[in-house]
This record gives C-alpha cells, sequence and structure tokens, in this order.
C-alpha cells in the first residue's frame, strides 16, 4: 500500500465527523445557495460521506428522492443517523460505477470527494450517464493548492517543519488538481461543457486549541493518519509547535477559515 493511501482512514464515520464534517455543512450550505435548484427534483449525491450536503439539501430543496453513495460503509452509516429517517435513501456504492439507472436524476452533486476517486474522469462520466437531459452535475472540492484548508495547512506546516518526509503526504501535493483550471479540464475531459466556476468560503473557528487537536489524534483522514503514526514523544513535540503558531483570540478561540472550488454545469 502506498504511503498516502495508507494514511487515508476514511472509515469511522465519528471521527471523521469530528474532523471535517462539521466544517462541511457550512460549505454544503454556500455550495447549494450557488446551485439555486427548485424543489420537489430527483437527486444524486455521490461520495456523500457522513451526509452533510444530503442533509442539507433534504433541508433546503424538498427533494421528491434523494440517493446517496459512499464506499465507505461507516460513512454511510453514519449519515443514515444525520439524516432523518426515509428522507434520503443511503447506499454503499463506487462513483466510477453508479448503482443507478441512465437519465435518473435532474441533479447530481458530489461534495469534498472527487479527489479521492481513483478515476476521477470515469466517475464524472458516470455522473453524467445518470443525469437526464437539462439536468445539472455540480461538485467541489478543497482548495488544497491554495492553502485553503487552514486548519489543515498549519498542521503540515508544523509537521514539515519538524519532519520533512510528511510532506509526501500534503494533500497539496497529492491533489494539485484541486484548482479552477485543473477541475475544469477533467470535466471537460469527460465530455462536459459551458463549465461555471466559484470559490465557496465558510469561518472554521475552534474553542480552543483542544478542540482544534482532538480530531488530529483520532486517524480518520491523511492528517490525522499521519498524526496517529508518530512516536509519543514526536507527537507531543508537533502538539507544542502547534499549539505555539497557530493564532488566537482574547477567548482563546482559533480563527481560522476554509475555502472550496465548486463547478458546475447543465447536461445536453
Amino acid at each position: 500500500m502506498a504511503q498516502s493511501s495508507r494514511h487515508d482512514a476514511w472509515q469511522a464515520g465519528d471521527s471523521y465527523e469530528a474532523y471535517m464534517g462539521r466544517w462541511s455543512r457550512p460549505v454544503a450550505a454556500r455550495f447549494l445557495d450557488w446551485l439555486a435548484m427548485p424543489d420537489g427534483l430527483d437527486w444524486l449525491d455521490v461520495g456523500c460521506g457522513t451526509g452533510a450536503l444530503s442533509g442539507a439539501v433534504v433541508k433546503k430543496h424538498k427533494p421528491k428522492s434523494l440517493i446517496a453513495v459512499d464506499p465507505s460503509a461507516g460513512f454511510v452509516a453514519k449519515a443514515r443517523e444525520n439524516v432523518p429517517d426515509g428522507e434520503a435513501d443511503f447506499r454503499v456504492g463506487d462513483a466510477q460505477a453508479l448503482p443507478l439507472e441512465a437519465n435518473s436524476r435532474d441533479v447530481v452533486v458530489s461534495a469534498l470527494a472527487l479527489n479521492f476517486v481513483p478515476d476521477k474522469v470515469t466517475a464524472l462520466r458516470e455522473m453524467k450517464r445518470v443525469t437526464r437531459p437539462g439536468g445539472t452535475i455540480a461538485f467541489y472540492v478543497w482548495d488544497y493548492p491554495g492553502g485553503g484548508v487552514e486548519f489543515m495547512r498549519a498542521f503540515w506546516n508544523a509537521a514539515t517543519a519538524l519532519d520533512p518526509a510528511a510532506g509526501e503526504l500534503t494533500e497539496d501535493n497529492r491533489f494539485p488538481f484541486c484548482t479552477p483550471a485543473g477541475l475544469t479540464g477533467l470535466a471537460e475531459e469527460a465530455g462536459l461543457g459551458n463549465v461555471a466556476c466559484t470559490a465557496l468560503e465558510a469561518p472554521t473557528v475552534f474553542r480552543d486549541f483542544e478542540d482544534y487537536w482532538m480530531p488530529f489524534t483520532l486517524g480518520a483522514g491523511p492528517a490525522p493518519g499521519y498524526c496517529v503514526s508518530l512516536a509519543p514523544v514526536a507527537r507531543e513535540r508537533l502538539k507544542a509547535k502547534l499549539s505555539d503558531t497557530l493564532p488566537r483570540r482574547d477567548d482563546g478561540a482559533i480563527p481560522l477559515k476554509a475555502r472550496a472550488w465548486a463547478l458546475k454545469t447543465a447536461v445536453d
């Protein structure tokens, strides 16, 4: 197993919720505001994770139906807990071979997941296959190359200062295509045209340093996976460096922000 993929420990839904899931919801709301879809449509959420976007769709758009798929059984189980029973159909499934009929969905969306799909162009072609003519495909990913997830960037800056080899695991190094040009290129290769792109930004304010640090100790995701792989002494050294370098408000809160890039297109 490659070193980078070894740290992509995405099975534990509760751990992911503490690390990234809680910050996914405000970005999901901004994404849906940008899409401005009407109520009563058939939706598909590809790579639904713990259900942040699915829950927002249910609350905002009253879909006729919502199917959500994710390869992680742990995530699917957590999503079922997070979204009221009966309002979405959560399934274990592969973005590269969607378990749906062609031309069966009005809106196909994907939140913070495409970069983890091995064959991204195949996944986008699958999204196009299941979308009805005149329907919408839209997705978003974190702005890793631009350091858009500031709490993650701060972690890796501290980690690589202490251990240069950690630089091989950073998301900007692994996902350099997560830019408007890179994502538009993937969409065009998949046969999607007339792509529109925008930035989605949201605050990520931590109550205190422990609120910031604790999710990194749970192992869900590349940075937490790296953190738990460290020997105790090295982990404490990393914790101390972060504590010394993170910004603080007078009340001890740590004010940071996150940015994602979103793309959308209408299917012919």
